[in-house]
């Protein structure tokens, strides 16, 4: 199993429910394909650096995990498909 961090920032328009609501799903994701959230971190609204479709803010979350390499692709389309998700990245932690 290897370490992995993504980050996401999800739409302004969401709430603190609905920010919340796409952490549970991604975390659901990762543990049925058998890997571990070790964190969560909100950081919450901040100002993009440049605006995407019209918008220049989003609340960003990060999440650390450890899974097997398969499942990385999984997360990113399933990122890619949720509405609400403005950009998204993975990274392979080293060891």
């Amino acid at each position: 199993m290897r370490k992995y961090e993504t980050i996401f920032i999800a739409h302004p328009s969401f709430d603190e429910e609905g920010v919340n609501g796409l952490i549970e799903r991604f975390k659901g994701v990762i543990e049925n394909g058998g890997g571990t959230v070790a964190n969560v971190d909100l950081w919450g609204k901040r100002r993009l650096a440049y605006e995407i479709s019209k918008v220049n803010e989003g609340t960003y979350v990060l999440m650390n995990f450890e899974s097997e390499s398969a499942l990385p692709k999984e997360l990113d389309r399933i990122y890619r498909i949720t509405d609400g998700v403005l950009r998204h990245i993975i990274v392979v932690l080293e060891k």
